[in-house]
């Protein structure tokens, strides 16, 4: 391997991926952004657009880096296109294993020998994503948080056969990326979804036994240990869907601790996803 990384292509142009090809743009990469439907990726590039427009507005961008940074994004529904060219390829698409295993099939055939293949799952085991593969040491786990042209983590996961180049490759793209890196093995739900779900699960259980109020219990971690925000407004935030998803999958995996909530089970089958169906914990203007 041993390139240096001057081409990223970012597959999957929703929450994820559109904020993941923003700061790939913004930290001087070319960047092809992927999608299977064109008014994806017209919504993708409209939302990158606003994005860099308010860091204008708040004095975090200039007009001139607007400007080169959306220069520098390209879109395309043709994934070999996307791949073709990439030193590294980001992918965020849904968190199934058998979708992603199709994925990184054909990324292995289309992108140039060298590229680094990395996936941004919260949760799925890298090592199981690189099963699809014929040269697992490409696969790393990079996984940005949400809103990615934000948020300052990134969290690097390396497989037991992760090659030193891939895993450098990371790290020099999260710096390059302004991000602080955080380099973790794999394992079920890494370091941040594991601590991330146990705490929002047992928020949920506080409401379904009555115990406060999701305000209070939010109020409760944002005032007595300084998070930023509640896990049952983040929850709400990343969608009740994901959370059961990441959920069910650490359950299978770590045991009991990670059983969900049934409140959280019903509020799914019901359609109270959070902020994007309007009501979850909390109540969400469109």
């Amino acid at each position: 391997m041993n390139h240096s990384v001057e081409c990223i292509a970012v597959i999957g142009a929703g929450t994820m991926g559109h904020g993941i090809a923003q700061v790939a743009a913004q930290a001087g990469y070319e960047v092809y952004l992927h999608d299977v439907a064109e008014d994806l990726i017209a919504r993708a590039r409209a939302r990158i657009e606003d994005n860099l427009s308010k860091g204008v507005t708040r004095g975090k961008v200039t007009e001139d880096e607007r400007a080169a940074a959306l220069s520098r994004l390209h879109t395309t529904t043709d994934l070999e296109q996307a791949a073709g060219r990439a030193d590294m390829i980001i992918e965020a698409i849904v968190e199934d294993l058998g979708v992603k295993h199709d994925l990184f099939r054909r990324l292995e055939a289309a992108a140039p020998s060298h590229a680094v293949l990395a996936s941004n799952t919260s949760s799925l085991s890298i090592t199981e994503v690189a099963a699809a593969v014929g040269a697992p040491e490409r696969i790393i786990g990079m996984h940005f948080f949400n809103p990615a042209h934000i948020m300052k983590l990134l969290e690097i996961i390396f497989t037991r056969q992760t090659s030193s180049d891939a895993l450098e490759a990371a790290r020099e793209v999260g710096r390059r990326m302004k991000k602080e890196c955080i380099t973790v093995r794999d394992s079920p739900g890494f370091a941040t979804s594991r601590l991330g779900v146990c705490i929002g699960l047992e928020a949920i259980r506080m409401v379904e036994e009555g115990i406060a109020s999701a305000e209070d219990i939010d109020k409760a971690m944002v005032l007595g240990y300084n998070h930023p925000m509640g896990p049952l407004r983040l929850g709400d935030l990343v969608g009740l869907d994901i959370r059961l998803g990441v959920a069910e999958y650490l359950h299978g995996k770590l045991g009991e601790r990670f059983r969900p909530p049934e409140l959280l089970r019903r509020m799914v089958a019901e359609g109270r996803l959070g902020q994007k169906t309007g009501e979850g914990f909390y109540r969400w203007e469109k």
